[in-house]
C-alpha cells in the first residue's frame, strides 16, 4: 500500500468527518484538522503520504499551504478541494504542485478514482527511484547460447513465465542466473509491472530484514523516516531474491510467511500489509545439503522450489564458448571505441580449452581485457586473453608450489607490473588464506569481512581450498 497516512484539512466539520470516515473505511490512517496550523503540526511530527486540502481556510489560503508543502523535503501529494471552483483556480493550483483538484460535494466513486491515481503514481515514483539506484549494464542483456542445454533452459523459461509459480534458479556463480530471472519476467504477464532485485549476499545481515520488509520511523537507530521494503516496491510485479541461501534463519521464517500468506509487517510496525508479488530466487549452493545441515529451513525450501531451473556451467556447453566470446567482443568494441579485426583461430582454441571456473562472467571479463589490450586493427590472440603460460597473467593460488604465493602479475606488452583491482583482490585473499592455513573463519576476520562474503569471493574467483572444512572445525 504506497499510501497509508492522510491528512484531511477542511474547516467544515460535517465534510471533514464524512471524508475521514470514508478514508478509514478504506483502511487508511487519517488525521483531521480544521486549520493550517494543526496541519503543519501533524507534518512536523510524522510523514504523511496524501493531503486533502480545502482552498479556503480560517487561518489562511489553502493555495499558500500548498506552496509550503512543496518546499518540504518529504512532499506528500496534495488534492485541493473547493465548493467555488473556477478554471483559473484549478490551473493555479496545478501549477503550484497540486496532484488533483476536486469540486465539493464529491461522491465515494470520485474518491476511489482519486485514491487509485494517487496510489499508482506514488508506487511508480518509489519504484523509479529505486531502479535509478540499481541500474546495471547487464539489466538489458539477453540470455545467449546455441547449445542444447541453453535451448532446454529457454524452453523451461517459456513454460514457467506465463504462470504465477515461484521459481528457484540453481547454478554456479557466473552462469547467468539473473539473466534467466529477467527472461522469465520479460515473458510473463507481469512484464509491465516492477521487477525488483535484492542481492541477499550483499546486504548486511542486520539490515536484510529492513530491505525485505521495510521499517517504520524510529524502529531502530538511523530510521529517521518510514521506508517501504523491496516486497512493497514489487507489489503487482516480480521480486528476485538473489543468493537466497545467504539469509539468516530469522528472516527465513518471515519470508516463509510472505510466501504463504502474501502479507508482511514492517520492522517496528504492527500494520499487516498485503502484497501481490511473484517470487524468483537464485542460489549457487546446494540447498538440499543446506537443509540437511539445518542451515536452511526445509519448509521455505519447498515453498521456493516449486519450479526448479538449472543453469549449466560453461564447461558443460563448450559449443557456446566461442559464440559468447564473439558476442562479448562486439559489445566491448562498441563500449570502448576500439577497432579489433576479429578473433584468431589460436585464440578460439585457447578459449575452448580453458576450464572456465568463473563461467560466463569470467569469459566476459577475459574478452573485455583482451579487447582493451589488442592493438587497433589486429585480431585477438591467446596472449591477449591472460591465461597462464600465455605471457599475460600468472596466478598463484593456495596450495601451489610457486615462490610468489598468492600474487597476481600482469606482464602484457606495455603494461608490465600493472594488475587489475580484481586480480589484486584475488591475490590478497589467497595470500591471507595461506597465512591462516586455509581457515576461512580466521581469514575473514583478518580481511575484515564476513565468512559469507569470503565464501562468495572464493566462488567468484573459482578458488577451491583442500581440507578447509577440517581446518575450520579444528579451529572452532
Amino acid at each position: 500500500m504506497p499510501i497509508e497516512k492522510i491528512i484531511v484539512l477542511e474547516d467544515d466539520a460535517l465534510v471533514r468527518k464524512s471524508l475521514e470516515q470514508q478514508l478509514r473505511n478504506r483502511r487508511y490512517d487519517v488525521a483531521g484538522c480544521g486549520n493550517i496550523a494543526d496541519a503543519q503540526e501533524y507534518l512536523n511530527k510524522d510523514n504523511f503520504d496524501l493531503i486533502f486540502c480545502d482552498v479556503r481556510l480560517p487561518d489562511g489560503d489553502g493555495t499558500e499551504f500548498l506552496k509550503q508543502v512543496q518546499a518540504r523535503p518529504s512532499k506528500p501529494l496534495v488534492i485541493m478541494m473547493t465548493g467555488f471552483g473556477t478554471v483559473e483556480s484549478a490551473v493555479a493550483c496545478m501549477k503550484d504542485g497540486a496532484f488533483d483538484y476536486m469540486l465539493k460535494p464529491f461522491s465515494g466513486e470520485q474518491i476511489d478514482i482519486i485514491l487509485k491515481k494517487a496510489e499508482e503514481f506514488t508506487q511508480l515514483v518509489k519504484v523509479n527511484k529505486f531502479l535509478t539506484q540499481d541500474e546495471g549494464d547487464e539489466n538489458h542483456y539477453e540470455l545467449l547460447g546455441r547449445s542444447p542445454a541453453m535451448d532446454q533452459v529457454r524452453q523451461i523459461i517459456r513454460k514457467v513465465a506465463r504462470t504465477q509459480a515461484t521459481v528457484l534458479i540453481h547454478g554456479e556463480s557466473g552462469t547467468g542466473k539473473e539473466l534467466v530471472a529477467r527472461a522469465i519476467y520479460r515473458e510473463s504477464p507481469r512484464n509491465n509491472a516492477p521487477f525488483i532485485r535484492v542481492n541477499c549476499a550483499a546486504v548486511p545481515e542486520n539490515l536484510i530484514e529492513s530491505e525485505f520488509f521495510g521499517h517504520e520511523k524510529g524502529s531502530f537507530t538511523g530510521a529517521s523516516a518510514k521506508r517501504e521494503g523491496r516486497f512493497e516496491l514489487a507489489h503487482g510485479g516480480t521480486i528476485l531474491l538473489d543468493e537466497i541461501s545467504e539469509i539468516s534463519p530469522q528472516v527465513q521464517a518471515k519470508l516463509l510467511r510472505v510466501l504463504q500468506e502474501r502479507e508482511l509487517e514492517r520492522v517496528g510496525g504492527s500494520r499487516t500489509i498485503k502484497v501481490d508479488v511473484r517470487v524468483i530466487a537464485t542460489t549457487n549452493r546446494d540447498l538440499e545439503q543446506s537443509v540437511e545441515k539445518k542451515e536452511f529451513r526445509q519448509d521455505l525450501y519447498f515453498r521456493l522450489n516449486v519450479v526448479p531451473v538449472l543453469v549449466p556451467p560453461l564447461r558443460e556447453r563448450r559449443e557456446d564458448i566461442v559464440f559468447l566470446a564473439e558476442q562479448f567482443m562486439h559489445r566491448f568494441v562498441r563500449k570502448h571505441g576500439v577497432k579489433v579485426g576479429g578473433m584468431s583461430p589460436a585464440c578460439r582454441a585457447a578459449l575452448e580449452n580453458h576450464p572456465w571456473p568463473g563461467n560466463v562472467r569470467e569469459l566476459q571479463n577475459v574478452i573485455e581485457r583482451a579487447v582493451i589490450l589488442c592493438a587497433d586493427g589486429e585480431k585477438l590472440q591467446p596472449a591477449h586473453l591472460g591465461f597462464n603460460g600465455a605471457g599475460s597473467i600468472a596466478v598463484t593460488q593456495a596450495g601451489s608450489n610457486s615462490t610468489d604465493t598468492g600474487a597476481t602479475f600482469i606482464a602484457a606488452e606495455g603494461m608490465e607490473g600493472v594488475m587489475s583491482l580484481g586480480d589484486l583482490e584475488k591475490g590478497h585473499i589467497i595470500r591471507t588464506l595461506e597465512l591462516c592455513s586455509a581457515n576461512r573463519t580466521h581469514a575473514a576476520r583478518k580481511l575484515g569481512i564476513s565468512v559469507r562474503t569470503l565464501r562468495n569471493k572464493l566462488n567468484e574467483y573459482g578458488i577451491a581450498l583442500k581440507g578447509e572444512g577440517e581446518a575450520e572445525e579444528a579451529a572452532e
